[in-house]
């Protein structure tokens, strides 16, 4: 079995989950439209359940992996910081929207195997969003707001376009991996950085609301 089959095995997967969803899709609907045998997606991925769990690991690897890119330079700023992790998320699942789109349509049924999936990947994703938050407030960046009510504003907004794509294609006629879209939407979460955040006027150094 090569490279080839395998990468065909999870296109096809991500198409036809997103369109049709994980319960509506079958082993053989993805063997048809991959173009392999069956035989080709027990080999690499066991079950429709293994193939489940490559998908979210592929995309919450690289997920994580851009936050820690940024994170890696929080000297020069928590606000510059944030506001690269906006970017560099943004366009990464504008680029990967099927992808996007099918993760977290299933992480809000709430399945016991995508819990057991998400259980390690959202915890390092709150570590770097409170360790950011924190040094915001430590440097004078930010106001003193509550953390865990910033990281549900600021996960709202980064998943709120893959969430909604046939309301924003067929109500607001816009398509979140469209450039236009991207560079737009990115100014928003900026904007929301800078002033929800973001204040000019002086704070007791070190103030953080828990």
């Amino acid at each position: 079995m090569n490279k080839n089959a395998k990468e065909a095995i999870v296109k096809a997967a991500i198409s036809l989950f997103n369109s049709n969803g994980y319960s509506g899709t079958s082993i053989r609907d993805i063997a048809s439209l991959a173009n392999v045998n069956p035989a080709a997606i027990a080999y690499h991925f066991k079950n429709k359940t293994g193939l489940l769990e490559y998908c979210f690991m592929h995309f919450f690897e690289q997920y994580i992996s851009k936050i820690e890119d940024a994170y890696a330079f929080i000297d020069r700023g928590a606000k510059e910081c944030l506001k690269r992790i906006a970017a560099d998320l943004l366009f990464y699942q504008s680029e990967h929207i099927q992808l996007t789109s099918f993760v977290y349509r299933e992480m809000s049924i709430e399945s016991q195997v995508v819990r057991e999936i998400m259980s390690t990947y959202s915890l390092k994703e709150k570590y770097y969003f409170q360790k950011i938050f924190e040094r915001g407030f430590e440097w004078n960046e930010f106001r003193p707001h509550s953390i865990p009510y910033l990281i549900i504003q600021l996960k709202g907004l980064l998943m709120m376009p893959f969430m909604n794509t046939r309301y924003m294609r067929e109500v607001l006629y816009v398509f979140p991996n469209e450039p236009f879209f991207q560079q737009k939407y990115l100014k928003e979460i900026h904007l929301w950085i800078d002033k929800t955040l973001c204040s000019d006027v002086p704070i007791k150094k070190g103030a953080v609301i828990k």
